[in-house]
């Protein structure tokens, strides 16, 4: 059955990567992947699924269903296409979207009689917008057993932990005074900010080596002669663990009130965004990376116990969920770069939107020949929920 599965992805690979280098000539924003979302989910309707474009508030979110018999697994695969500004397809975000439709597709041509429910989505905005963790609050994405995805980079391996991540907008509000000739009379906005800055470098010292915290200055607040009266900052907190972020950001609030406090002004806090850390799914990594095997996939290696934020995190945390990624850059290549883009078209990421599909499409037919897989992977995913 495999061999028919693969053979068909063989097949079809001249217009997935035709698909993808599509997408990769037009690079769009997240929320406005409106070429990409109608590219795929036209595919995916003609292959036969039942397609829903634009979900909830978000228009270029995607729902196919193909479900046959009753009773089987709900398997989900769930797709990126935003580009990144100023830089296009620098993550090959390009790649998923054909990938999980040759996967797709591939699977209901050839299964059989199997019953199963396939559920294909579209998650806009990874690249800073968060969309997944917006489908998840609009009641979105809980209607799949499990979840798998796939990602371009310089190894083929899946991994096991990615960081929490919150971001803090905060405005301070002071007085504003001329910085000349009444300064006494002012209270400065920026002061504030900075001493908030401050205040993070002198908590470094005291976190688990694993956090990150980064800050910018948004807003300034005007002229130099001018004793600023508003002055606003982005802080964004990371580490590996969701409950320790949870310690750090009310740490992060203390060093932002005592700033306000130094500085004689206000500070007001918003919380921009919250990515949660990836639970671990060894089960699903297991049977991706054995599919990996059976297609030799380039340059395999052991999972990544650690990666970066991604709203896929979120996803984990509400159901099991793994991301297989597929070697098409040399080692050493960072993502978000133009060497990243510079591979985008060439024959290594061709094959990437091939052997993605087959791993993928293998995967979810170990899962649908053999439900009992999924029932262990669910037990583990319920363990490693109770121990967090």
């Amino acid at each position: 059955m495999k061999k028919e599965i693969f053979g068909y992805i063989d097949q079809i690979a001249p217009k997935l990567c035709e698909m993808a280098d599509y997408i990769f000539d037009n690079p769009e924003l997240g929320f406005e992947e409106r070429k990409a979302s109608k590219l795929l989910t036209d595919y995916l309707a003609e292959a036969g699924f039942s397609v829903d474009l634009g979900l909830g508030s978000l228009s270029t979110a995607f729902r196919a269903v193909y479900e046959n018999g009753k009773g089987g697994p709900a398997i989900g695969l769930l797709c990126e296409y935003d580009a990144l500004p100023g830089l296009g397809h620098g993550c090959a975000h390009h790649v998923q979207g054909p990938a999980i439709v040759g996967a797709a597709e591939s699977l209901i041509k050839n299964v059989g009689d199997l019953p199963y429910k396939l559920i294909v989505y579209g998650t806009p905005a990874e690249e800073g917008g968060g969309g997944k963790i917006k489908m998840l609050a609009e009641g979105r994405l809980m209607d799949m057993d499990v979840a798998l995805m796939t990602h371009g980079g310089p190894a083929t391996q899946t991994d096991v932990k990615s960081m929490a991540l919150s971001t803090v907008k905060a405005v301070f509000r002071g007085r504003s005074a001329h910085a000349a000739l009444k300064p006494e009379e002012g209270r400065s906005a920026l002061d504030g900010l900075l001493l908030a800055c401050h205040g993070i470098e002198f908590l470094r010292e005291h976190v688990r080596d694993d956090t990150r915290m980064h800050y910018a200055i948004l807003d300034a607040g005007g002229p130099a002669n001018v004793v600023p009266a508003v002055a606003e900052g982005e802080f964004v907190i990371r580490s590996y663990s969701s409950a320790y972020l949870d310690e750090l950001l009310a740490r992060l609030r203390d060093v932002l009130k005592g700033a306000a406090i130094m500085s004689g002004t206000t500070v007001e806090t918003t919380m921009e965004k919250r990515l949660e850390s990836k639970l671990p799914a060894y089960k699903l990594n297991e049977i991706l990376m054995l599919n990996a095997e059976l297609v030799n996939a380039p340059n395999r290696k052991p999972a990544r116990e650690k990666t970066g934020s991604t709203d896929f995190g979120n996803v984990t945390c509400a159901i099991p969920g793994a991301v297989i990624r597929v070697a098409f850059v040399p080692d050493g290549t960072p993502s978000h770069s133009t060497e990243f883009v510079s591979a985008g078209k060439g024959r290594e990421a061709h094959d990437a939107v091939a052997l993605a599909a087959k791993i993928l499409a293998g995967a979810s037919f170990d899962m649908m020949e053999n439900p009992e897989l999924v029932k262990d992977i669910k037990r583990e995913f319920a363990e490693a929920k109770a121990a967090v």
